[in-house]
């Protein structure tokens, strides 16, 4: 414990600041008290409007930040489009490289690929799966071979079997709803 002198003893009686002409000589509350409830009443309202605000720019801003269009409605919707998906990859990947509608079918793919990310990506049922778990990994394979080499470049045969395999592997998850 500390010895006694270096202990102060609380004074009781607080003195006011200097007081400035425009306000009352004696003021009815002790400006400690005053200075006190006007930081806790500031607070409070700051709080509460701060609140009030990210409430409503909350509402507001949802259907910008989360467009209906993009949230998986149903399972039998993720199982159709994913089935379409599945087969624009095949027919894309297996097209010749000759073909003058390659570079087409390849922007066509990367619009649906990209789409079906999008909408599926946030789902959190769905992240789980290994229907979701095999296309997307598919996806990402064709999608980046593409962006690397172009649109009429043709895909080895190795990693083109890879993408083949997991879209069968997908393909049987949906049919076994999974």
């Amino acid at each position: 414990m500390a010895s006694p002198p270096l202990l102060t003893q609380p004074t009781t009686k607080r003195t006011p600041p200097p007081v400035a002409s425009s306000l009352p000589s004696k003021p009815s509350v002790p400006l400690a008290t005053m200075t006190s409830a006007r930081h806790i009443a500031r607070r409070e309202f700051a709080i509460s409007m701060a609140a009030g605000v990210l409430s409503t720019s909350a509402l507001l801003m949802l259907p910008a930040a989360v467009p209906l269009a993009a949230l998986a409605s149903s399972d039998e919707e993720y199982v159709r489009e994913t089935t379409e998906v599945i087969n624009k990859v095949r027919s894309t990947i297996n097209m010749d490289r000759a073909d003058p509608n390659v570079a087409a079918a390849v922007a066509d793919l990367r619009e649906a690929s990209n789409t079906w990310v999008a909408k599926y990506r946030r789902e959190k049922a769905l992240l789980g799966r290994v229907s979701f778990r095999d296309m997307y990994s598919a996806l990402n394979a064709v999608s980046g071979h593409y962006i690397s080499f172009g649109p009429t470049a043709p895909i080895p045969a190795k990693r083109k079997a890879r993408i083949l395999e997991e879209m069968d592997t997908a393909e049987k998850a949906l049919l076994r709803g999974r």
